[in-house]
């Protein structure tokens, strides 16, 4: 599924423009959006263009809200509906995009419950308490119809007010707190609360004194005026699985204006940046936000980094010839969670699969002495967990090295020393429709369940080491004919012949059955006496650790640099328990990773002290 934002920026930032064209930018990127207008500028507009003046309620601690009886809040609807709303449809629909927009009381997209009666100071001083200020909170938001309104429109855009769950007239609620309540709702992969600051400044005379890092209850010392609202939203929003951030001066474009929020504090100094890179979701597809944060971690350590035209993270150190790439990917399968930290374990997706390897190649390569006549180049690739292997192949063809270490959970014992290769297939078979008890009826489902049978058959024949799978199926009926298509998936091993593979399973397709090669690629596996392998055994000994070398049976990017690559040592090592990946208990253990990361760093300086003779 499309990565969800929700978006919140109030009238000044819709006023100035630019914001329509980063959400458009986020469109272009595949996403989903979900936006919330505030309406401060537009309902100044339309009480102005009626003639009527805004009530006000002076509270005791001084602040002034925006008085709402119940008889006001048909102006407020209007004033969304004819100035805000029109505006924001207007600016996104000039570039291209379609876009709905409604108050969210509209159909009870979002329904509220009102607030306890409010404690104000008349205008003669006098403490007061007013019982019909039509204020609240989201209660309930009807995610499904939302849902199907993202899916329809490229910018789902809601504004206060929300319907009242009693019955009364709509509750006006605070845009900010409404935009948390939709992202926790809708599972929203990333929440931005756009305002005209820099984030959220420690010293509001200061305009770059931004706090850049919050946990919970952090921030609130600094929130003054309509910015406490924001921390609450903010805060409230932790109790999803969004990754947050305040964000300005009314712009998401720029990363040293922003106040990010995490869930979950490191016990250790250390560990922070891994908890951090798995508190920002990075399902494939959605890796921007990660790549983006990690290259700001970089800029701030002095390290070179940039995202590439694949949409690769790409951090270097050293200009010589003397190459050492360490790969890993950005992205994790789907189905994320909120990272915790809990008895010394990181809890969630991709602290394992492969966050924890990728955190360590940065570490090592921003504490890593690199010579003058090295380069040390650290690669985090996106979309490694689908077929399209992008990031890798864009690494393939655009970072050449002497070595490489590719990101991925072994454990800290262990050192892969190559991978299965892959091949997989996309198997249709297609028949005359007809009933099912007609004599010798053989259905589309029978005719692919016999055809998988044989594809097997052949292709073990010929690799009798290869694991298979049927991973992925499907039926459907027309009036003429009805057709079962399936995935068919097979692990090979690395001496295994591509080309004797794809005959055999090619040689299966008949009448009514074709057969279509998604992906061929190679096994690969060095030995043990590869200079590359020898500077991690040294490593190892180093720690007091008798490693373990292993072949395994998944594939990674590994095997697509060897698809074009020939003597290049590579090996695979990272923190994590592999059985973990792509459970729904992912965990690493902070020992685990500190180890790994200690025999990396290890690793990387011996090679970079081998004499050119004895690298090759």
């Amino acid at each position: 599924m499309k990565p969800l934002y929700v978006v919140k920026v109030g009238s000044a930032t819709l006023d100035r423009g630019a914001i329509h064209a980063e959400l458009a930018g986020l469109v272009r990127r595949g996403a989903r959006v979900l936006l919330v207008a505030g309406g401060a500028v537009g309902i100044e507009r339309h009480y102005g263009a009626i003639g009527r003046p805004m009530p006000e309620l002076r509270l005791a601690n001084g602040d002034s809200v925006r008085y709402c009886p119940p008889e006001e809040m048909p102006h407020l609807v209007d004033a969304y509906e004819r100035v805000t709303l029109p505006a924001v449809e207007e600016g996104l629909r000039a570039l291209g995009l379609t876009v709905f927009t409604a108050v969210a009381a509209r159909g009870g997209l979002v329904t509220g419950k009102a607030n306890r009666p409010l404690k104000a100071v008349s205008a003669s001083g006098k403490a007061t308490v007013v019982r019909d200020h039509r204020a609240g909170v989201p209660d309930e938001v009807d995610a499904v119809r939302l849902t199907a309104l993202l899916d329809a429109y490229d910018v789902v855009c809601l504004s206060p007010p929300v319907r009242d769950r009693d019955g009364g007239s709509p509750l006006n609620v605070d845009a900010d707190v409404l935009a948390a309540a939709l992202s926790n709702a809708l599972d929203a992969d990333h929440l931005r609360l756009v305002t005209g600051t820099a984030g959220l400044l420690t010293d509001p005379q200061v305009p770059g004194s931004t706090l850049r890092h919050a946990h919970r209850g952090e921030a609130g010392p600094y929130a003054g005026g309509r910015m406490r609202q924001k921390v609450r939203a903010a805060e409230l929003a932790l109790d999803g699985a969004a990754d947050v951030a305040i964000t300005g001066p009314h712009t998401m474009a720029d990363p040293d204006g922003w106040t990010r929020f995490w869930r979950t504090e490191a016990p250790a100094r250390d560990l922070e940046l891994l908890g951090r890179a798995v508190g920002v979701p990075s399902v494939s597809g959605d890796e921007h936000e990660l790549a983006a944060y990690l290259r700001q971690w970089c800029g701030d350590r002095g390290i070179d980094a940039e995202i590439d035209e694949a949409g690769n993270l790409v951090a270097t150190r050293g200009t010589g010839g003397r190459r050492l790439l360490l790969l890993g990917h950005l992205d994790t399968v789907p189905h994320r969670w909120p990272a915790e930290w809990r008895d010394g374990e990181l809890h969630g997706r991709g602290s394992v699969d492969a966050k924890g390897s990728l955190v360590n190649f940065l570490e090592v390569l921003a504490a890593a002495e690199v010579p003058a006549d090295g380069q040390l180049r650290v690669v985090g690739a996106v979309e490694e967990e689908i077929s399209s292997s992008k990031g890798a192949f864009h690494a393939r063809d655009h970072y050449p090295a002497d070595a490489v270490v590719i990101g991925e959970p072994s454990g800290s014992h262990k050192l892969t020393l190559g991978y299965f290769g892959l091949f997989k297939l996309r198997v249709t078979a297609s028949v005359s429709s007809g009933h099912s008890a007609g004599m010798d009826a053989v259905s589309a489902p029978d005719a692919l369940i016999r055809t998988l049978e044989e594809i097997r058959g052949a292709v073990l024949k010929e690799a009798s080491d290869a694991l298979s799978a049927v991973i992925d199926i499907h039926c459907a009926a027309g009036r003429e004919t009805q057709s079962a298509t399936g995935i068919l998936n097979f692990r090979i091993p690395p001496l295994a012949d591509l080309d004797a593979l794809r005959r055999a399973a090619l040689a299966q397709a008949g009448p009514g059955v074709a057969i279509e090669v998604l992906r061929a690629t190679p096994g690969h596996a060095g030995g043990r006496t590869s200079p590359l392998v020898k500077v991690f055994t040294r490593a190892f000994g180093q720690s007091g650790i008798r490693p373990t070398y292993v072949v395994k049976k998944g594939t990674s990017d590994m095997n697509t640099l060897a698809t074009t690559w020939r003597n290049v040592p590579m090996v695979a090592y990272g923190p994590g328990d592999s059985t973990l990946d792509h459970t729904d208990v992912e965990r690493i253990g902070a020992e685990d990773h500190r180890t790994a990361r200690t025999v990396l760093a290890d690793a990387v300086a011996r090679w970079f002290a081998l004499s050119e003779g004895s690298r090759s």
